[in-house]
């Protein structure tokens, strides 16, 4: 029975069905592909031996044309002879013999050569025949294998050197207290469970399905088996120390993650995803064929910002590079949280390979930010890029919204906190919020509620939630004195967060809840009680633990995870459910991959020591991938030549 679908509309996150996916038989196609092969030889032996017998056969046309070459000679001088001048006797006298017999030797020694040309492949075609069918696709898989690497090599560009960024805090993160310790070595075994599932039933796949133990994916990678759960979760492999499973992970990138092919793809997904996912396994590892990835994957992407604004597609097709936007977003507008979820990643494609057109085509977006009139201070969820003016008037710092923001404070610490106009442009964006989305509830309940055409929507999706960690790390460095003001504010947001899973049957979160008709932190909506293994809450206990140390954060952490592992976990991995208010849920039975990048991620580290992938030196990106801080007089961000 199929599952019905999941549509959250986010610019994070928008799951879709599992599509059908039809069935062959490999056995039966490498029959057929033999045999074709064999006819194929005994077709050109046939040929061949047509083309000879062409040549075998006598062609007066072939003498008339030597003939030919014979008068060009003679009869200059015949007509010189005629004229009473001496030509020079020897040229009229026996030449013209001499060269007969000598075309005469050179077409006898060209059927010769056809001859002997057409015996051996006749031989050939014999030899062939005699060989199995086994050796047969031995041999056209050999052939396969050959067109295939030389098309990699082909691929595989050399980047230029480039200095390793000061890379700190790679270390195994042991928590000392042997009770976190324990709760960590779960979140690791939990971890496994998950990839190791998708290895053995989803591998290569997008996703997993793990009650019908298949294969999934959604329309945001373009129906393609572009094996996003291994680009997704290769980092967090690494950070929990199964090595063995990172190399199994990096042996498929290297073999069969192939970017040229036919498909519609999101832009901001496979940004933050892939390029994300390949360039902190490329930090963290070392291995260089991340760094190709990345840099073959982002050059896919340039073609999408081929608009009138330069304000990026959407969607963009990985093989014509035609961009287009989602049919449902405001009157084809591009969405904040997509175009604005780029900066990081480009920075880095810049700084790794010396191009600096990602640099500017990030840049070239936040000018014609800057350039805009924002009602009330606020960025509304929805821009045309045709025309560079604002869709409809909805503003959110969950979906749709969320990322932009986060990328604002990113950028600048990114940066090694250079990047001051990024600084202020989050500074204001957040003193805008503050004032008109930023409520207290009756029960005394901090919410970030949705600017809808000049109306405030008491309601606050999961996503949200990952504010109160950006609130958190974005504390140090915010206008005047107000760093102690944004830590109390994430703290807020996150005891909300949290009552919005203990409010609960399972104690998960739902994908939205109000604040309004006597309920607060409750989802009201029956499309609104499902909850697919989402990060946010957990990314927000992390930042919290690592700014105030207070205890409550590492507890809020394991109640969630055990929350997940008895409600979520099934033999073949781990599953969203559809109602976080019922005793017995049914399950949505997708294994999403952010699951294994973010969510198991993000719990490992909150048991982890302080100084594994400090902060100071590491910046997330929304997909939890781990990115160095960049000294800028080390790019070629500006321009300058890279420091070799």
């Amino acid at each position: 029975m199929t599952t019905p679908a999941l549509l959250p509309i986010s610019g994070r996150r928008i799951p879709t069905l599992n599509p059908g996916f039809s069935s062959f038989s490999h056995h039966r196609a490498t029959l057929r592909l033999s045999e074709k092969f064999i006819l194929l030889l005994i077709l050109s032996a046939f040929i061949t031996l047509c083309f000879g017998a062409f040549f075998f056969l006598p062609d007066s046309s072939k003498h008339k044309r030597f003939d030919l070459g014979l008068e060009d000679v003679l009869i200059p001088h015949i007509d010189s002879i005629k004229e009473g001048k001496h030509p020079g006797g020897h040229i009229i006298h026996g030449q013209g013999g001499h060269d007969e017999h000598r075309h005469r030797e050179d077409e006898e020694h060209l059927r010769n050569k056809i001859r002997a040309d057409h015996e051996r492949a006749l031989e050939e075609a014999k030899e062939k025949l005699k060989k199995s069918r086994e050796e047969l696709r031995a041999e056209i898989q050999t052939e396969k294998n050959k067109v295939a690497q030389d098309l990699k090599k082909k691929d595989s560009k050399l980047l230029p050197p480039v200095p390793m960024p000061k890379l700190v805090g790679i270390n195994d993160g042991d928590p000392g207290d042997p009770d976190v310790k324990e709760k960590r070595d779960k979140i690791r075994e939990m971890m496994k469970h998950a990839w190791d599932n998708y290895r053995q039933y989803g591998w290569g796949h997008n996703e997993l399905k793990p009650l019908a133990k298949k294969g999934h994916s959604t329309n945001i990678f373009g129906n393609s088996q572009m094996g996003a759960t291994i680009v997704d979760a290769l980092d967090s492999l690494y950070i929990m120390g199964l090595r063995d499973e990172f190399k199994d992970g990096q042996e498929w990138i290297e073999k069969n993650l192939d970017f040229s092919v036919n498909a519609e793809v999101s832009v901001f997904e496979v940004n933050i995803r892939f390029i994300g996912g390949l360039l902190a396994s490329y930090y963290l590892s070392g291995q260089e064929i991340f760094k190709i990835k990345a840099a073959q994957l982002a050059e896919k992407l340039l073609p999408a910002f081929n608009t009138p604004t330069g304000i990026p597609w959407a969607m963009v097709n990985l093989k014509s590079g035609v961009g287009r936007n989602w049919g449902w977003a405001s009157a084809g507008s591009s969405i904040l949280s997509e175009f604005g979820t780029l900066h990081m990643e480009f920075v880095h494609m810049s700084y790794l390979t010396g191009n600096p057109a990602y640099y500017n085509k990030v840049m070239h977006i936040r000018k014609q930010l800057q350039k805009m009139d924002r009602p009330n201070g606020l960025y509304p969820n929805y821009l045309n890029p045709r025309t560079g003016r604002w869709g409809q008037h909805h503003t959110s710092v969950g979906g749709l919204g969320d990322s932009f923001y986060e990328y604002l404070l990113k950028a600048w610490l990114m940066s090694d906190k250079a990047d001051t106009e990024a600084r202020k442009m989050y500074d204001d964006a957040i003193e805008a919020i503050e004032k008109h989305l930023i409520r207290k509830s009756n029960g005394g309940l901090t919410f970030i509620g949705e600017w809808k055409n000049g109306h405030l929507e008491k309601k606050m999706g999961h996503l949200t939630c990952f504010a109160g960690g950006m609130f958190a790390l974005g504390a140090d460095g915010s206008k005047g004195d107000k760093a102690g003001h944004y830590l109390q504010l994430g703290a807020e947001i996150a005891h909300t967060c949290h009552e919005s899973y203990d409010r609960t049957v399972l104690k998960l979160g739902p994908e939205a809840f109000k604040f309004d008709s006597g309920l607060e932190a409750v989802a009201v909506r029956q499309n609104e009680k499902y909850y697919i293994l989402r990060p946010e809450v957990i990314e927000t206990y992390w930042y919290m633990w690592r700014f105030t140390h207070d205890p409550k954060y590492r507890q809020w952490g394991w109640e969630a995870a055990q929350a997940i592992e008895k409600h979520c976990r099934v033999s073949g991995g781990f599953s969203g459910v559809k109602d976080v208010y019922s005793s017995s849920p049914t399950f949505d039975d997708v294994q999403q991959s952010f699951f294994l990048a973010e969510t198991l991620k993000y719990l490992y580290l909150l048991f982890s020591s302080d100084d594994f992938l400090p902060l100071d030196s590491w910046v997330f990106n929304t997909e939890a991938h781990p990115l160095p801080v960049l000294h800028l007089a080390n790019t070629t961000l500006s321009g300058n030549r890279v420091t070799r």
